[in-house]
């Protein structure tokens, strides 16, 4: 689902952030006149503190706690020993952690994609996070990997992820992994969406060929079924669709197909096990999400936003089962990097005061055991230019004096990290226990308590949309709603 389908929806959210997150916004942030009593005796009145100087405050210690980074341009092949340097304050505060989430405001920004994958490199060669996990598909991730060393970087990237990252900033990243991939200390790339995407599962990891043209073509007629209005139609076809797919899962898993997968894709040794949850989740999607993504088509048509966010709850439960079967059954040694959005990846989504998404999201379905062994990073822009997910540019708003950006912009810095998780509460750090604005888009107001949802934030101050590196295949891969 596109941004610009849910536009309507979109514009009405924001409306009520303004009715209703405005005061909100800005709760505590002014004291009253409050008189000192002894014994029920006032003793002195002390002088109320205007809006202007609590913000005053609030930049100014932000600007002396704040963390400046050197760079957000990933290393190279000749990189420098201490080409870290200045990520090393991270390692005291992820060293017990198993998870680092790495998040963005937006998909349609290049400077995240740069400084993300800088911090890859970083969390890989210096703290041992050999997982990384993308908001994209288990199995299109899966399946790249599996070739990885024997391909392009652009190939895997466009084989592995959502159009919405194939960039030139992005593409870094991928020369990366396949750099890593003959290395003691390979970095695994794999995918814990549910989402059809391009390109499908066309069988090619089948044996039996007829088998294979029999589940590309259900593959083709889930995603088709999956954005029309057809119920009816979908519903004559539902079980035979499911038992393509079940199929498939038994043919998986006979010993002439598990050689025939070693030998086409010899770099992912997992891709069997992957592929059988894979066909799990496509099992489930047929049983219930399709007509769940029927209806929500239809209902958005007529201007009804509620279908789809049932939807998105949908998928952000299986996005949530889907990382932790990861963690616990594929990989249950390994430190996990996992990327998405912002809302996504939070950890209390519920309590946004006017997302555009205003349910209960993966981030906020964790275990509170998994989320004390995580870290939460959420990434913002202060200024520039931002793409939606149809490729549309629109301009960063100026952030609103006393917001998020607003006050961590204050440390005067390109690239300023800021740690929420381990700060004690103090005048001058209020704003991060209080709600305070700040953009989703770059353009979309939120009122949120910022040390609740994420345990660091990183702003960067200007930015730009991302240099796509597109192509005919991407087309319907780039208008996923991620």
């Amino acid at each position: 689902m596109t941004l610009h389908k849910t536009r309507k929806a979109f514009t009405a959210l924001m409306l009520a952030t303004v009715l209703l997150g405005g005061t909100a916004s800005y709760a505590g942030s002014a004291q009253a006149a409050a008189p000192d009593t002894i014994q029920g005796k006032v003793t002195e009145i002390r002088p109320a503190r205007t809006h202007e100087e609590k913000i005053a405050e609030w930049e100014a210690w932000a600007a002396d706690h704040a963390y400046k980074l050197d760079t957000i341009q990933p290393v190279g092949s000749d990189g420098k020993p201490d080409s870290f340097q200045d990520l090393e304050m991270l390692k005291p505060l992820l060293h017990d952690k198993r998870f680092v989430f790495l998040g963005e405001s937006s998909h349609g920004v290049a400077e995240f994609n740069l400084a993300k994958t800088r911090l890859i490199q970083f969390l890989h060669q210096e703290m041992g996070y050999n997982v990384l996990a993308f908001e994209s598909g288990l199995a299109p991730a899966s399946i790249a990997y599996g070739k990885v060393s024997g391909r392009s970087a652009e190939q895997t990237m466009k084989d592995s992820i959502f159009g919405v990252w194939w960039s030139k900033e992005t593409l870094p990243l991928f020369d990366y992994i396949k750099a890593s991939h003959n290395s003691e200390q390979p970095l695994v790339l794999t995918g814990f969406d549910m989402q059809l995407q391009f390109p499908l599962l066309d069988g090619g990891w089948l044996k039996d060929k007829a088998l294979a043209k029999r589940l590309a073509d259900a593959d083709k007629k889930l995603s088709d079924y999956s954005v029309a209005t057809d119920a009816a139609a979908y519903r004559k076809e539902k079980k035979h669709l499911i038992s393509v797919y079940k199929e498939a899962q038994e043919a998986l898993k006979t010993e002439a197909n598990q050689a025939h997968i070693k030998q086409l894709y010899p770099d992912n040794p997992k891709l069997s096990l992957l592929l059988e949850r894979a066909l799990g989740d496509r099992i489930r999607v047929a049983e219930e999400y399709v007509e769940l993504s029927i209806e929500s088509t239809a209902a958005l048509e007529k201007g009804d936003y509620m279908p789809f966010l049932e939807t998105m709850e949908w998928r952000d439960q299986a996005m949530h089962d889907n990382l932790m079967w990861l963690a616990t059954e594929a990989y249950p040694t390994e430190k996990f990097i996992v990327w998405g959005h912002n809302d996504h990846i939070r950890k209390a989504q519920t309590e946004v005061m006017g997302s555009p998404y205003p349910v209960k999201l993966m981030g906020e379905m964790l275990s509170d055991e998994v989320k004390k062994y995580s870290y939460v990073i959420g990434l913002y822009p202060a200024s520039g230019k931002t793409a939606d997910n149809t490729g549309a540019v629109h301009d960063v708003l100026p952030p609103e004096p006393g917001s998020v950006e607003s006050i961590l912009a204050a440390s005067g810095a390109p690239y300023t990290f800021m740690d929420l998780r381990y700060r004690s509460h103090e005048s001058g750090n209020s704003w991060m226990f209080e709600p305070r604005f700040a953009y989703s888009w770059g353009m979309i107001p939120e009122s949120l308590i910022a040390r609740d949802q994420y345990d660091g934030i990183l702003l960067i101050d200007d930015v730009n949309p991302p240099q796509y590196l597109r192509s005919t295949a991407s087309s319907k891969a780039s208008t996923q709603d991620e």
